[in-house]
């Protein structure tokens, strides 16, 4: 089995306009196609860094000197890059989501293929896990869960029906989990709501919205002058922050304008939204919602 089949890889990897000499990070490591990329650009001065929280992911581990794996989330990007005394980079490169290993491991409970305990954890040594979610958390919570993150219009009766069917006992795997909602999931939209109740919960366990802000925030001051990030977003959600933060360097409202009406931003947007070819798509599905965006720091 593939680990994972990495999606845009030529546009993303020619995104970072990678000098030969230069250092560069790779945040979402995985089965390291990406990495391994990256490494043909570079010449025997340059250096790579990859980051990923996922155990599994350092079984992929690259033999070449230029190149370091780090096994934590990129949200502690800058710390772990000053310890390993890079303060800048000429490039990032982010392909947010999950990886196919995690989909394609069942016990991992992150595809609504198969049955399996309720885990969702891409860290598998953190507390909070799908469980902990769907057993512990209040009501409201649950409904805030799935209607943030899962863009769910029934968050409000998929919560009221987690927690009634608590009430007769603990609610431990995709299936009982599936029966509980099992009025909201018609045989016709049963596949699209089940993947969107798995992203919510599974964006919850994660912290990844935080996670994804606490990235981008630290990303103007990572980058070189002319350093290039090159990211990959899934949904809606991580692309709407990743497009704001490139466009006006904040997630909500408006940056402060000086008399003129002209505002100073970190980041430029480097040509338009790219997309995963029909054929590309049509080799791997999961490609099929990627949006890649490229900045530069100013």
């Amino acid at each position: 089995m593939e680990y994972h089949n990495p999606v845009l890889l030529k546009e993303t990897v020619e995104g970072l306009n990678i000098k030969p000499d230069g250092i560069y990070v790779d945040v979402t490591f995985g089965g390291g196609g990406h990495s391994k990329e990256i490494l043909k650009h570079l010449g025997s001065n340059g250096k790579l860094f990859a980051f990923d929280q996922d155990k599994d992911a350092l079984l992929n581990t690259i033999d070449d000197e230029r190149f370091t794996l780090i096994n934590e989330n990129f949200r502690y990007l800058k710390r772990f890059l000053r310890f390993y005394g890079a303060k800048q980079v000429d490039g990032v490169l982010a392909d947010f989501g999950v990886s196919s290993h995690q989909f394609d491991v069942a016990e991992r409970g992150f595809s609504t293929r198969f049955e399996a305990d309720l885990d969702m954890r891409m860290n598998q040594d953190d507390r909070l896990s799908a469980y902990h979610v769907i057993n512990d958390y209040e009501e409201e919570q649950i409904r805030k869960v799935l209607f943030q993150y899962g863009e769910l219009r029934q968050a409000p009766a998929m919560a009221n029906a987690i927690i009634e069917t608590r009430r007769d006992g603990e609610i431990k795997t995709s299936k009982q989990l599936k029966t509980a909602l099992k009025r909201f999931l018609n045989h016709k939209k049963e596949n699209k709501v089940l993947a969107q109740i798995y992203q919510a919960i599974r964006i919850e366990v994660n912290q990844e919205i935080e996670a994804l802000k606490e990235f981008l925030q630290q990303t103007p001051e990572v980058l070189v002058k002319g350093g290039r990030l090159s990211m990959i977003s899934y949904h809606s959600l991580e692309d709407r922050l990743v497009k704001r933060f490139i466009r006006n360097g904040l997630f909500e409202g408006e940056p402060e304008r000086d008399v003129f009406g002209n505002f100073e931003v970190p980041l430029k947007k480097v040509g338009g939204l790219i997309i995963p070819t029909q054929e590309e798509v049509a080799q791997n599905n999961r490609a099929r919602s990627a949006k890649l965006r490229i900045a530069e720091k100013l």
